[in-house]
């Protein structure tokens, strides 16, 4: 009897992806629960996995856009495996790829591999379950290939199956992955549906750099997880969000919609583009749990593999330009959100303490919100809140 593979419901208003490998190859036996193939949306990667055991017979292959409903392939639960399919190849819609036996490559390493033409077995790998890393192709490379000629143009972080094309003499022209045209309408739909304003404060980082340097050491052995500013960050906002709800809520429709909850986005750049995956129910964690959580969904985001539950139901969102040496900057809302914190790269300046001109490390804080369901006043004050919370860490200790 022949099972149909099909394609599920990919998520709120995601209406196709794109097929980038087969884990099963035709012919191959399965297992219930086992991976059939990696599935990349405009928002993440996913991974498809068997309901039955049996079979597998490919019916879409590798490079095809595919959507909720269609049948991908069948398992048959009463055929066995041909001996021959340890060796044939999944069928594919474009140039094949290099593959590593057994640990499968996930899309970045996938990408890189193809790019500089490598082969992955003839790589060690560290990661687990022998699963090749990006950090090992890049040791690679740096160890075993020789520099690129000048006139060679840089690697992109765009779609692996991306053709460029010269236009004219010094033009190049490459397809936009279908993350980066997420990333498009998303900027101008927020543009266009939310009256985006945009308020700025900055916060002395005296007493959390110091408190972080006597603690976190002993924050490492407990937790063992380090603990950064973002965990401070969030912390210092969702009690804000508690004095200022309507900055955590959204309009649906003509009602405005107030959670009592934080589900807290935490923008993260990677290869392919910035995503915010959420740390669900943030308000309810400790630092060292969002610490972990900030680490999880972050290696995630960098290896291609969130879900789209962890992409999924974000009431408020924290954007840290500083990382990149941002000074100051504009944050755009995240729809639905109507708020979200933008943090920068933290400066000695000199300011007015008591009467006396003294050196401090100064962060810039801008807060974008929807002025629709915000004023000027509740957004000021978030700001004051989060302020008064980082420069005094013992509120947040005390809830006060």
């Amino acid at each position: 009897m022949a099972f149909e593979v099909r394609i599920p419901t990919l998520g709120e208003s995601i209406t196709e992806g794109t097929i980038t490998q087969w884990r099963k190859r035709e012919g191959e036996a399965v297992a219930p629960d086992e991976v059939l193939l990696e599935l990349e949306t405009d928002k993440a990667n996913n991974e498809l996995t068997a309901e039955r055991g049996g079979v597998l017979h490919i019916l879409k292959p590798e490079g095809t856009v595919v959507t909720p409903g269609d049948v991908v392939a069948t398992i048959d639960e009463g055929a066995t495996a041909r001996p021959e399919s340890a060796s044939a190849p999944p069928p594919r819609a474009a140039a094949p790829e290099a593959r590593r036996e057994p640990a499968p490559l996930g899309p970045a390493v996938r990408h890189m591999v193809a790019e500089h033409h490598l082969d992955p077995a003839t790589i060690p790998a560290s990661g687990k379950g022998g699963r090749l890393t990006k950090a090992d192709v890049v040791e690679h490379l740096e160890r075993d290939v020789p520099a690129r000629p000048a006139a060679q143009p840089p690697a992109r972080a765009e779609s692996p199956a991306a053709v460029a094309r010269v236009l004219h003499e010094g033009e190049e022209a490459v397809p936009m992955s279908r993350i980066r045209k997420r990333i498009a309408e998303r900027l101008v739909q927020a543009q266009h549906t939310a009256a985006i304003l945009t308020t700025f404060n900055e916060i002395d980082m005296s007493a959390i750099i110091d408190l972080r340097a006597r603690h976190k050491e002993r924050f490492q052995k407990t937790h063992s997880v380090g603990l950064g500013f973002m965990s401070f960050f969030a912390h210092a906002c969702i009690s804000a969000l508690r004095d200022i709800p309507a900055i955590n809520a959204e309009i649906r429709g003509d009602d405005i919609v107030y959670k009592h909850f934080v589900h807290l986005g935490v923008a993260v750049g990677t290869e392919r583009g910035l995503v915010v995956p959420v740390i669900h129910h943030a308000d309810r964690m400790t630092f060292a749990e969002v610490e972990r959580e900030i680490l999880r969904l972050a290696g995630l985001a960098r290896e291609g593999r969130l879900s789209l539950d962890d992409l999924s139901g974000g009431t408020f969102t924290i954007s840290n330009g500083g990382v990149y040496g941002s000074l100051l900057s504009t944050p755009i809302l995240n729809p639905p959100q109507s708020g979200i914190l933008g943090m920068h790269k933290i400066e000695k300046r000199p300011i007015v303490v008591d009467d006396e001109i003294v050196i401090r490390p100064m962060m810039y804080v801008a807060l974008s919100y929807d002025h629709r369901i915000v004023d000027g006043g509740q957004a000021v004050t978030f700001l004051v809140r989060v302020k008064e919370r980082i420069e005094d860490p013992a509120r947040m200790l005390l809830s006060v």
